[in-house]
């Protein structure tokens, strides 16, 4: 890696500590020395300036020592959309007088005789191939709507692993819309879950060591209308009405579920839903879409409670 970027790296650093002394002004001078809470507070303010999140694991990794490995192209954007600028090349860009008058080449040619070189050669290589074999390895997955291509934050959105021989396993993200997996395994297989998405199986081969992902998911269209019949007024009911006997199976099981401090859930028929549903005086508004099951390109199955 060019000394340029590790000097840039090393810039970008000391802007992330000025930024973050706008919100916690006690943080300490350097990100070497941060640790615990301090880490926590600069994934929060991240979280709150760009809307992203970055793993413990992560940070210890690239930002707390000082590595010869530049991090990946889309996590340097948003560390430069952190402090203010468009992303990693805007901030090179604009801060070319920053940088230390002279920047120094690492000169390994005498310095270093040809066997040791050839010696820390073959120990990376072991070091890897054993890395690949034994222990566990971490992957992050982050769920993107199709469309729109922003991080879905649902956190009602659920990961559920299937593994062979093995009941599913359920996860929730953590934080919304990621989802992080420590494996052995070379190959993973799991549904993604979201109130207003469409059920996805998703099948990764990880054996190519690539450790984060996109995963895209596309609306549910008839989840969102529900959600936004109850939560608006419409003077043609009867449209409304003829909208949803469409969408609906005659014989669809229709559960609203109770929050917290309520025992059981209730259970509609298609009819009796309806009529809640587009009642001038229903009760039944601003309801919340948790789950749907299509027979046919129709509901056959809703679950959902009332906010």
């Amino acid at each position: 890696m060019k000394e340029r970027d590790i000097q840039y790296l090393r810039l970008l650093k000391k802007r992330i500590v000025e930024t973050m002394k706008l919100s916690h002004p006690g943080i300490g001078n350097s990100i070497s020395e941060w640790k615990g809470q301090e880490i926590t507070n600069f994934q929060e303010d991240l979280m709150n300036r760009v809307n992203e999140y970055i793993s413990e694991k992560w940070f210890y990794t690239h930002m707390k020592s000082e590595s010869w490995k530049l991090p990946r192209i889309d996590m340097l954007n948003l560390l430069a959309r952190y402090v203010g600028y468009n992303d990693w090349n805007d901030f090179k860009f604009k801060n070319k007088e920053n940088l230390p008058f002279a920047v120094q080449k690492i000169e390994t040619s005498g310095s270093i005789p040809y066997l040791k070189i050839f010696g820390l050669i073959i120990i990376l290589i072991v070091s890897l191939l054993l890395i690949k074999s034994l222990g566990n390895k971490n992957y992050q997955f982050r769920l993107v709507d199709a469309y729109t291509k922003k991080r879905i934050s649902d956190t009602l959105t659920e990961i559920i692993i299937i593994n062979e021989n093995e009941s599913p396993l359920h996860m929730k993200c953590n934080p919304p819309g990621y989802f992080d997996l420590k494996t052995k395994k070379e190959k993973v297989r799991f549904l993604v879950r979201a109130p207003y998405y469409k059920t996805d199986t998703i099948t990764r081969i990880l054996d190519k060591y690539e450790n984060f992902e996109n995963i895209y998911l596309y609306p549910n269209d008839f989840a969102l209308m529900i959600h936004y019949f109850s939560a608006t007024n419409v003077k043609d009911w009867e449209k409304r009405r003829d909208q949803l006997d469409r969408m609906i199976a005659d014989s669809a099981y229709i559960y609203q579920v109770f929050d917290q401090g309520q025992l059981g859930m209730e259970l509609y028929n298609k009819q009796e839903f309806i009529d809640k549903l587009t009642m001038p005086v229903s009760s039944l508004k601003n309801i919340e879409v948790i789950e749907t099951i299509y027979t046919a390109k129709k509901i056959s199955l809703l679950r959902f409670r009332q906010e």
